[in-house]
């Protein structure tokens, strides 16, 4: 058998033809297997980039992937080099790439990718949201119950969330998310990035959603702010400072501990135990005295 070959995932543009990497127009001239989500497409691509495609071009897509997935990876093991393209971005991201990945894996056959454009990035990076930590969400469902649901496990979220929606449902998806995640939640809507009528809308759910009611055009990314968890009160950690006490701490050595690993101020926890605490002792007491008088 020949020397194992390899299988490379390269991104494509998502709209300006002059961000396509240098290897991307290397690889697209010298793979032996090119495969494409849209062959058509493929082909109108190394027209714009000035490339003659030197291999063999085959399709592969979300309705083939599974068994086209094989072939790929049976002629990387021969020593071919295997070059997976989607019609925009990144293979494998809300689109065919990951099962060729893993039949690759799974043969011990190398694997390798061409990094590039990505609409998830851009939008992240252009949303003006924190990009510390983020999360993608791909494609929500269509019908609105199942949306609905969706959207529910996502209320408590707290990254950056990015999602790709369709223009006809960009609106109801916006409308969606404001009743799940508030009205005002900051979110901004990418459109068409990198293409001649780029656009960029920021503001609150609601905002955006009535901003879209008339109508958006063209490949859109939505990215949401997770929840700001609402800052924590010296009346939130009482009971732990009270059950360090009943374990034999002193008051304002077990407010002093609960304090600095909850964040919370000593002074105000303290306080806040205290008053507590006496409020127990007194309201003992008063049980006390009453069962004593009807006792008597």
């Amino acid at each position: 058998m020949a020397e194992t070959g390899v299988v490379v995932l390269a991104g494509t543009p998502i709209g300006d033809a002059e961000d396509a990497p240098p290897r991307l127009l290397r690889l697209l001239a010298e793979a032996d297997v090119v495969a494409a989500e849209d062959t058509r497409r493929l082909r109108a691509l190394a027209t714009r980039l000035g490339v003659t495609i030197g291999g063999r071009v085959t399709s592969y897509h979300e309705h083939n992937e599974a068994a086209r997935a094989a072939e790929l990876v049976e002629a990387a093991a021969a020593g071919a080099t295997v070059l997976v393209v989607t019609d925009a971005g990144m293979p494998g991201v809300s689109d065919p790439g990951y099962r060729v990945v893993r039949s690759a894996v799974e043969a011990g056959v190398r694997t390798t990718a061409v990094p590039g454009p990505s609409a998830v990035l851009a939008s992240l990076a252009l949303s003006g949201l924190p990009t510390d930590r983020f999360c993608f969400e791909g494609f929500l469902p269509r019908k609105a119950g199942e949306r609905r649901r969706a959207l529910a496990e996502l209320g408590t979220e707290p990254r950056t969330m990015v999602f790709f929606e369709a223009t006809h449902r960009i609106a109801e998806t916006l409308t969606a998310m404001a009743e799940a995640f508030g009205a005002d939640r900051d979110a901004a809507v990418c459109r068409e990035l990198t293409k001649t009528y780029e656009e960029v809308k920021r503001g609150g759910l609601a905002e955006l959603a009535a901003w879209a009611a008339d109508g958006v055009r063209g490949e859109i990314t939505v990215v949401v702010a997770g929840m700001v968890p609402e800052p924590a009160t010296a009346a939130d950690h009482v009971g732990e400072v009270l059950t360090l006490v009943a374990s034999g701490h002193r008051l304002k050595e077990a407010a002093t501990t609960v304090a600095e690993r909850s964040g919370v101020s000593r002074r105000e926890l303290y306080q806040a135990a205290l008053a507590a605490r006496d409020q127990s002792a007194g309201y003992r007491d008063a049980s006390s005295s009453s069962s004593s008088k009807e006792a008597d």
